[in-house]
């Protein structure tokens, strides 16, 4: 008897312990009212005052969130950095104007675009400070996974001829403008009637790093309406086309565990029609799937699992001509990429909209706001067949989670 209370006791602590560890406390970083604000253990506390703060990005450890900060316009914004052991804001070096910026994988390291030029911070007293040149004539970037290098793209220049290739580098976190530490990864070769592009952004690794995946994108207005899904594995000697998207870097995400790609595939800068959920196998040798039911279209996505992703769906509008542009009113739905089987989980009353899925551990958070309102709430459920809750008011855009 005795051995089987103790038994019991056991097993009562060892579930305490794994829920215990299992419902982590989320940490989010928002934006409300132009400022920025920080979530923890349900207390919120705002961190910037008379700015107008964009882009808030976690350091890997979670100590830093770097963001950009600039003129109402958004013409100029510079990067500032908030320290959250010294509870501080401080610009790593006050006069970096940039709009592109990323944390090293590895360490409180950050990289920066600035008029063409790659930059990363020194690092001072475990903070980053300071910077030190990389490379020039920089479009956009990446860190490798294991932080040594920079994958760099570099714009193609017209000639009388016709456009160049669009020429991508690996280059070492240490080049200092050393050429010799600069090498060429992969060319793209490119033609008006087949792959046009002039740049290659929006780089993502896969989950392992052995592929990374960009959007090849022609000249501004022709990018409006359709950009070339591409990857490219991480020695840079296989290159896959996987198919013609909107530039929205949020709608290409890889799968968790394993070299499956989804994306929302469809041309046409508008949203009323033609906008499909799509997985693929990486490198593709099958072809892909649509998962997008008749009469509707995907407008975000998100992994929940190996099996599962996440969409904002609303029904198409192809009635729509002309005039203003239509909103379109997406609500939640998961897909089971196995079975087939797909439903709503999300349910917003009549003029909400939900979008921006999140997952975080088993939680699904989303953004849901109306029509017409410049502010949304941030919503979240435990699990598919959870109820749903409150959990952010009043924010300017979905917040940024810290995931550990």
């Amino acid at each position: 008897m005795a051995i089987r209370i103790l038994f019991l006791l056991m097993i009562i602590i060892f579930s305490f312990t794994f829920n215990t560890y299992a419902e982590a406390p989320l940490k989010a970083a928002f934006i409300r009212d132009h400022q920025l604000w920080i979530k923890e253990n349900d207390r919120e506390r705002q961190l910037t005052k008379g700015l107008n703060v964009s882009s808030p990005k976690w350091s890997n450890d979670g100590r830093f969130i770097a963001y950009l900060a600039g003129d109402e316009l958004g013409e100029k914004t510079y990067l500032y950095v908030y320290d959250t052991r010294k509870k501080e804001n401080y610009q790593p070096y006050k006069t970096i104007q940039t709009s592109n910026f990323k944390w090293s994988p590895v360490s409180n390291q950050l990289a920066y675009n600035a008029g063409g030029v790659l930059n990363i911070t020194k690092t001072k007293n475990g903070r980053p400070e300071g910077f030190e040149n990389v490379s020039l004539g920089t479009s956009d970037f990446e860190w490798f996974p294991d932080g040594k290098n920079f994958i760099v793209s570099s714009q193609s220049n017209l000639l009388p001829t016709g456009w160049e290739p669009v020429r991508l580098f690996k280059v070492s976190v240490d080049a200092n403008l050393n050429k010799n530490k600069i090498k060429p990864f992969y060319t793209i070769q490119t033609d008006p009637d087949d792959l046009f592009a002039i740049s290659a952004d929006y780089f993502k690794w896969s989950t392992d790093g052995k592929w990374v995946s960009f959007l090849a994108m022609p000249t501004a207005s022709w990018s409006n309406d359709s950009n070339t899904l591409c990857v490219l594995s991480s020695k840079g000697d296989h290159f896959q086309v996987i198919g013609k998207m909107l530039w929205y870097e949020n709608w290409i995400k890889w799968a968790p565990t394993k070299n499956q790609l989804a994306f929302i595939s469809g041309e046409g800068r508008f949203f009323v029609e033609n906008k499909n959920t799509t997985i693929t196998d990486i490198p593709t040798i099958h072809e892909r799937k649509e998962y997008t039911p008749k009469g509707y279209v995907d407008l975000d996505l998100e992994w929940l699992s190996l099996d599962k992703v996440i969409v904002a769906r609303a029904k198409e509008n192809k009635e729509w001509k002309e005039g203003p542009v239509p909103t379109m009113f997406t609500s939640l739905y998961v897909i089971n990429i196995k079975s087939g089987e797909q439903k709503q989980i999300t349910f917003p009353n009549h003029n909400r909209i939900d979008d921006f899925p999140q997952v975080i551990d088993s939680k699904i958070t989303w953004y849901r706001k109306t029509e017409k309102s410049k502010q949304g709430d941030v919503w979240i459920k435990d699990g598919i067949s959870s109820p749903e809750h409150l959990w952010l008011k009043r924010v300017d855009v979905a917040p940024t989670f810290y995931k550990e």
